[in-house]
């Protein structure tokens, strides 16, 4: 995968949320049955990142990150909502991709990078039509694996 942040299989889904806090709680669900993490721990770092600011990326995608700690490399996980979800992105739209990011708690620019590199990821519109097109878990996996491996090349 990506040698800047890890992703398993088990860290993609395709779910349906009622809200922006409904989103977090699914995400932090999912870091936490992907990577064997607290969910309350997660939720509560999502949420105080939240509160400085709006992860809405734009064009349909979010991007809640966080650090924590005692994890040793970044890690990622992706949920495409059967619906768009209002999240008070930068552009106004709601949001179908999520795109979720922890990092170690003392990573500094190592965050960033995986920051950047997953924004780049969603603004390639073949990525982007990709991930809004895949039917399932498998295929969002698939999307991101091989755009990142063909980027690493």
């Amino acid at each position: 995968m990506n040698s800047i942040f890890a992703m398993k299989p088990e860290s993609a889904c395709i779910t349906q949320a009622d809200g922006k806090d409904d989103i977090l709680r699914r995400l932090s669900e999912l870091f936490a049955g992907a990577y064997g993490l607290d969910a309350a721990q997660v939720l509560e770092h999502l949420e105080e990142r939240e509160k400085l600011g709006s992860t809405g990326f734009g064009r349909g995608v979010a991007i809640p990150h966080a650090r924590m700690p005692k994890l040793k490399r970044p890690v990622a996980a992706l949920m495409k909502l059967n619906r768009p979800v209002e999240f008070s992105a930068a552009d106004g739209l709601p949001v179908d991709l999520v795109f979720g990011l922890l990092s170690p708690a003392n990573s500094g620019a190592t965050h960033l990078h995986a920051l950047a590199a997953i924004s780049r990821l969603v603004r390639e519109e073949r990525v982007h039509d990709a991930l809004c097109d895949a039917p399932d878990a498998e295929a969002l996996y698939s999307v991101l694996t091989n755009a990142t491996d063909r980027d690493a090349a």
